[in-house]
């Protein structure tokens, strides 16, 4: 059973005596309005289906920010990551163009992809990249980064076994 966030009444006070303000800071971060409201929504979310039950403390504005920094940093992940798949389909027919369904799919399993790859051990992630976008060998790669080919073999075992469990 999942732990009990923090109780109705907390999140109501939040929401009532700091919405506007957060809005308004999302909004003037993003841009736009629909974004900021969408954040500012899913601050609220994400605080209640935290498992953070401590109070909040004297500073519930720094609280409400933190959690909107991350989501902000996600939104623009995902616009960057959107636009890059957009930009490298644009040049389709459009009868082989992916539909807006199949589009959103394609694009939730590369942010996913993308949280797997970042979720990786810096040199592991590189060691990874060389194989799959450079095509390069074993051999070559543990010369280009200066270590043994076994501990290559390791870090790409080690990124497979990743990209599966995104599978």
């Amino acid at each position: 059973m999942p732990a009990a966030g923090p109780s109705v009444p907390l999140i109501e006070a939040l929401y009532s005596d700091h919405h506007g303000w957060l809005l308004a800071w999302l909004r003037r971060r993003l841009g736009d309005a629909c974004d900021a409201a969408d954040l500012a929504h899913d601050t609220f979310v994400r605080l209640m289906v935290s498992s953070r039950t401590a109070p909040l403390g004297d500073e519930p504005r720094a609280f409400l920010t933190h959690v909107a920094k991350g989501l902000v940093a996600d939104h623009w992940r995902r616009r960057e990551v959107e636009r890059a798949y957009l930009e490298a389909i644009a040049h389709l027919p459009e009868p082989q163009a992916p539909s807006p369904e199949a589009r959103m799919l394609i694009i939730e399993s590369l942010l996913r992809i993308e949280a797997m790859l970042a979720s990786l051990p810096a040199r592991t992630r590189q060691v990874f990249l060389l194989a799959q976008f450079d095509e390069l060998t074993l051999a070559q790669i543990a010369e280009r980064v200066g270590m043994p080919v076994i501990t290559v073999r390791r870090h790409i075992h080690k990124a497979l076994v990743a990209c599966m469990s995104v599978a």
